[in-house]
């Protein structure tokens, strides 16, 4: 075994990568999922509100919830990300021990696969599925817009912070996938035009009016005839957030600021720890063989971090906001990969000792979490 580690640690470090992700997944179904659990039992009885479609559709299948179907259906969708995400590496850049650290740094990342387990049953990785599938399939087509603007949609519907989380790393794998291969005209633009206004019309009304609209006590007494075990009440404590208007949520973060702000430096070093695949992906950026397509995807970052520190200011669940924007960005670099370049992007050194250490690193570390680092 000592001498397989040194002959080649990076395939060493995905057998370690699973156990870690085993241990995740028995640590999160021995806690209760308070918020998950919620979302499965709300659904569009009182008309169209937010937060809800997820539940509706559960509401088509079973008129009562078990708890167990929080990590079945989000074990389910774990599942469905990881193995698509690995169709599409082995598309992108192949399994072959030159690209193992590439692999490493990224599906064994603690912001991707092992927080998604972490957060299993949370609505996050639904988004992350949406834009993996908008990279597996064909892009040559205005089926690709059409595609990108109903999952976006659902994304909405499911919940609508998706419209900053995932709805704008969407757009931008359809632009470099479609746009920038097939060229701007006048059906592609008018498409892509009225699924924006479609979308931001949706991303509206829910905000805004997507509330329910009766009281809050006989809102928990209609989920409680949805529960499979009524006694759980304690699973009914975020019936609030159907409630909630936008500006108490801005004003519970920025109160919780100074606290919250005190991980920054834990996420700065979990970041700094992925140095060798930021480097890579730089690399990748500057090969690309036209200008304006380096200026888009320069420009498409910048809006897509934008979103999120727009969402920083919205909402508290900053380990959460973190860890999906640098899966965004792994999902970006695929998107990169699929257009011209001027030359092949060495990949990241898999002997280099400071680029093993980080890899080590990476792959012990298990996930970031929800609110504050670990």
């Amino acid at each position: 075994m000592n001498w397989f580690t040194r002959q080649n640690p990076w395939r060493v470090m995905v057998t370690i990568n699973a156990a870690v992700i085993a241990g995740v997944f028995i640590h999160k179904i021995l806690l209760p999922p308070y918020v998950p659990y919620i979302h499965l039992l709300v659904d569009y009885h009182f008309g169209l509100v937010k937060r809800a479609l997820i539940g509706a559709i559960v509401a088509l299948f079973t008129a009562k919830v078990p708890v167990w179907l929080v990590f079945a259906l989000g074990g389910a969708a774990w599942v469905a990300t990881a193995a698509l995400f690995a169709k599409l590496f082995r598309r992108t850049f192949g399994f072959d021990d030159a690209h193992m650290p590439l692999f490493i740094f990224i599906a064994g990342s603690p912001f991707f696969l092992k927080n998604f387990m972490h957060t299993l049953g949370h609505f996050d990785i639904y988004g992350c599925l949406a834009a993996i599938i908008l990279l597996l399939i064909p892009a040559h087509g205005i089926a690709l817009v059409l595609l990108a603007a109903f999952l976006s949609a659902v994304l909405i519907l499911i919940h609508h912070i998706h419209l900053l989380m995932y709805v704008p790393t969407i757009a931008l794998i359809v632009v470099l996938r479609h746009y920038l291969a097939m060229g701007f005209n006048r059906t592609n633009l008018v498409v892509g035009t009225i699924s924006i206004l479609a979308l931001a019309a949706l991303f509206l009304g829910l905000q805004f009016w997507g509330t329910m609209p009766i009281p809050e006590a006989d809102f928990v007494a209609y989920l409680k005839t949805r529960m499979a075990d009524p006694a759980r009440t304690d699973l009914l404590g975020f019936s609030y957030i159907w409630y909630q208007p936008l500006v108490k949520e801005i004003g519970d973060t920025w109160a919780r600021m100074p606290s919250n702000i005190l991980g920054v430096p834990v996420f700065a070093l979990l970041i700094w720890l992925h140095t060798p695949l930021w480097r890579y992906f730089a690399d990748s950026i500057r090969s690309l063989a036209d200008d304006f397509h380096r200026h888009i995807v320069v420009a498409g970052i910048l809006g897509v971090t934008a979103a999120y520190l727009v969402m920083f200011a919205m909402v508290f669940d900053y380990s959460r906001w973190i860890s999906n924007w640098v899966v965004c960005l792994f999902l970006i670099l695929h998107a990169v990969k699929t257009l011209p370049s001027l030359k092949p992007v060495p990949p990241i050194a898999s002997d280099d000792r400071k680029t093993n250490v980080a890899g080590w690193i990476v792959t012990l570390i298990p996930r970031v979490g929800v609110i504050r680092p670990f």
